[in-house]
């Protein structure tokens, strides 16, 4: 059953909570996405199976949550999930990021190690904005964006398109993960479509290559797109979460 948590930034995020036993699993979405996808209800579902703590949440500005999504960046993302895994969760957390999730999980894994028990990404899109949607921008585009404060791009998930705000771009600036060093003391397991359209495989090597981490391993599926959502896939990141669980 959905409940709210009204953050420290007095923000409403909406969450569904089932009680088990720990290390619990934290799922953090994607960009546009919300709590309700077929990875978050699936792991759910998996988690339950195996009596595991389990939590799932909008961040604001998505799905249930309060909020505008226009309003946000990636630092209220952020604040939102530790908010939730502050309040929500006991002890050592496993992360299981999708897409800008991934991100959002390094940078809890940066602000408070010492609740990460293990960390599994699925087509990470760390420094997105900066290195996908801003890299991508031709210097009209790029003035426009700086000028209006908004541009909108077609999206291959929905009919309305992708609108990138100033803010998103220039608060993302400050929450990048590649650029520094970026300890990850814990068991990490990363997941990579080789026909994903949104991340390409080299920003997985790139974070592979960058990461200090005494356990890290890195799958590519072949054929597998940006969802990775399908049975095959939902096995892997189930398998991958056995991993990662067994290793702690």
């Amino acid at each position: 059953m959905t409940e709210y948590l009204t953050t420290p930034e007095n923000r409403r995020i909406a969450y569904d909570r089932t009680e088990g036993k720990g290390p619990g699993i934290v799922f953090l979405g994607g960009f546009r996405s919300d709590k309700e996808g077929t990875k978050a209800l699936a792991l759910e579902a998996w988690a339950r199976a195996q009596g595991r703590a389990f939590l799932r949440f909008d961040y604001s500005g998505h799905g249930q949550s309060g909020g505008d999504f226009l309003d946000g960046a990636i630092g209220d993302w952020f604040e939102d999930a530790r908010d939730a895994i502050t309040a929500l969760t006991q002890g050592p957390q496993v992360l299981v990021g999708s897409s800008m999730g991934g991100w959002i999980a390094l940078l809890i894994a940066r602000a408070m190690p010492e609740r990460i028990a293990g960390l599994v990404t699925i087509a990470a899109a760390p420094d997105f904005t900066e290195d996908s949607m801003w890299a991508g921008m031709d210097a009209p585009t790029r003035r426009k964006l700086e000028e209006t404060g908004r541009i909108e791009l077609p999206s291959d998930y929905s009919d309305d398109p992708y609108v990138i705000t100033r803010r998103l771009i220039n608060e993302g600036r400050n929450r990048l993960v590649l650029r520094s060093p970026l300890p990850l003391p814990f068991p990490v397991r990363m997941l990579q479509g080789t026909a994903d359209a949104d991340v390409p495989q080299d920003v997985a090597l790139r974070l592979l290559a960058h990461a200090d981490c005494p356990d890290m391993r890195l799958t590519l599926v072949k054929g597998a797109d940006h969802r990775f959502s399908d049975p095959d896939c939902l096995r892997l990141i189930e398998t991958a979460l056995d991993e990662v669980l067994a290793r702690i």
